[in-house]
């Protein structure tokens, strides 16, 4: 035991990724419904490696945190800046208000609780489960005019408040939002109500219904039938079928046809191509349009042959101008999505539901599904493939962070106070920007989305095992000093601007109840409350209100850890 610890204090990088590793196995157990997560558990487990005295070296956790922000600002970048000038400002100004709420409420608890700069940065960070805020609040603590031993003072009680608070911050921002928010908005039954028929209203098409919209997520299937009903009695072009099952609210592609033994595909070049009865044809599209088929063709049929061709799901970054803002119901009838369904939509990271007058965003990403050569066709009119590959843009990631930190170390003084974004939010901001840059010239600054995930959950989380080490010593002092008190404090912290919120977004935003209660986990980056939500009210409807105000919340509560100490300076 002795030399393990003795390794550990050699080699401090192997206790990082302990700490890393039995962080993230606790964060995923469950019980029931609860479960701490993994940045939580990977504080917790620092702190119990901390107990050995391990000295870790500081410019570690500082490269992954900006690593960090980074990646968050390349994610919301395009969301952000489009928000800033579309249809999205009434959502954007009610994130700002709740945002603002969510530091008052903090800044309040913390004045009347006699709270030091190192209580209030923790108690901001765990009640408002941003944990950003413990790096960007450090970076503004290090630029005060006081003493070294009075920093390190505030620094080490940080992850102590986090700690407490942000159990309550996840937990009851779900319970709030998913409970107490219906009861508040007239009721569960009031609020799914309202839901079902605003869902009903978004799929109103241009003339036809589409009735899997409702369902974002069922995959796209191929299937072969032989063509035996009476329709057939009469040879019918490929166009001539597709329309037959249309009318019977059915959107099918025929993309092959077997007559005489040969197997044909349908392009728009075979005008002579006809089906007969007796024929064999493969129809795509959703899966629960096409069960059900043989009363309408004839019996479905295990031809291996006529089902042996590439098919694509293929992810689409909108970048097209002319795509932009159009709605999903335009977007299927343009002539270049012959053949081609929308599969979903992810917004922000964010599954959107795929309903008729959804209205699309560059940024947006898009999967369809068709043939290989309609999918890539598709494509090229919407913006480009988001083609699986390993390969990172880092000269982008590299010059990136490091031109957004320096503009962020800029700094004006106000007296004897600096203000500054900080390092931190310099390399926030440079992501939001070369993100947005990113989704408007697709020419450079490619990172897979499997590159952003890894930076960000591995980012933060390095950065999170790094102070929970080096805290640890210090840890259950702090705790003893702080403890129960401060949990209640967080609870109130957590608690006001979320119902403070919601009563804004029905009273004065005169949002529907779905998009009040999404803008208000949006608002608060807390994907687990709107899961929560969407449960609640049986319906994906509260993802329209969640992914422009996730963009400018991630944004702003990242910010206020700088704003944060200098307010309690």
């Amino acid at each position: 035991m002795e030399w393990i610890v003795q390794t550990l204090r050699d080699n401090p990088s192997l206790a990082v990724f302990l700490t890393i590793g039995v962080g993230f196995y606790i964060g995923q157990l469950k019980y029931k419904s609860f479960s701490l997560g993994t940045v939580t558990s990977v504080l917790l487990v620092g702190v119990l490696v901390g107990q050995l005295d391990i000295p870790v070296p500081g410019p570690l956790k500082d490269v992954f945190f900006l690593l960090f922000l980074f990646s968050i600002g390349y994610s919301v970048g395009p969301q952000f800046f489009q928000a800033l000038r579309g249809d999205g400002l009434k959502q954007v100004l009610f994130a700002v208000v709740v945002c603002v709420l969510c530091l008052l409420c903090t800044w309040g608890v913390a004045v009347c609780m006699g709270y030091d700069i190192g209580e209030a940065v923790g108690l901001l960070a765990g009640a408002q489960t941003m944990s950003a805020v413990i790096g960007v609040g450090t970076d503004t603590i290090n630029t005060l005019a006081v003493s070294e031993a009075q920093k390190q003072s505030w620094l080490g009680i940080i992850p102590v408040c986090y700690a407490v608070t942000y159990v309550f911050g996840t937990i009851g921002s779900a319970y709030l939002l998913a409970n107490l928010g219906p009861w508040m908005l007239g009721g569960i039954k009031k609020v799914k109500a309202e839901t079902a028929e605003l869902e009903k209203k978004m799929n109103q098409g241009s003339g036809d219904t589409d009735p899997n919209y409702f369902k974002a997520l069922r995959p796209i299937a191929f299937r072969a039938y032989k063509t035996t009903a009476d329709f057939f009695a009469t040879p019918r072009a490929p166009r001539e079928i597709e329309d037959y099952l249309a009318a019977q609210g059915r959107r099918l592609f025929v993309e092959r046809v077997r007559s005489g033994g040969k197997i044909t595909d349908v392009t728009p070049d075979n005008t002579a191509l006809t089906v007969s009865s007796g024929d064999e044809i493969v129809l795509s599209g959703r899966r629960e349009n096409i069960v059900g088929d043989e009363s309408w063709i004839g019996p479905e049929v295990a031809d291996a042959e006529i089902l042996d061709f590439p098919a694509e799901e293929l992810d689409v970054t909108i970048a097209s101008k002319s795509v932009d803002k159009m709605t999903v119901d335009t977007l299927r009838h343009q002539k270049f999505m012959y053949g081609v369904t929308i599969k979903r939509i992810i917004r922000a990271g964010v599954n959107v539901p795929v309903l008729a007058n959804v209205a699309l965003h560059r940024g947006d990403v898009i999967t369809i599904v068709g043939l290989e050569r309609e999918a890539k066709a598709a494509a090229s009119e919407i913006g480009y493939a988001d083609l699986r590959t390993t390969k990172t843009d880092l000269v982008f990631v590299g010059l990136g962070i490091f031109l957004g930190g320096l503009i962020g170390s800029l700094a004006i003084h106000f007296g004897k106070v600096p203000v500054s974004l900080s390092v931190s939010g310099g390399a926030l901001i440079a992501g939001l920007v070369l993100g947005w840059l990113r989704s408007k010239h697709p020419t450079f600054g490619r990172l897979p989305r499997s590159s952003v995930w890894l930076m960000d959950n591995l980012g933060l989380n390095m950065f999170i095992a790094v102070v929970g080490i080096s805290s640890g010593p210090s840890f259950v002092s702090g705790f003893r000093e702080v403890g129960f008190v401060m949990f209640l404090m967080g609870i109130i912290a957590t608690s006001l601007p979320l119902i403070l919120g919601v009563i804004i977004g029905n009273k004065v935003f005169k949002f529907p109840a779905a998009i009040t209660l999404g803008c208000c986990a949006g608002s608060r980056t807390t994907t687990a409350s709107l899961g929560a939500v969407q449960d609640a009210v049986g319906s994906s409807i509260p993802a329209m209100g969640y992914t422009v105000t996730y963009a400018i919340g991630n944004t702003l509560l990242i910010l206020w850890g700088v704003v944060i100490v200098l307010m309690m300076s």
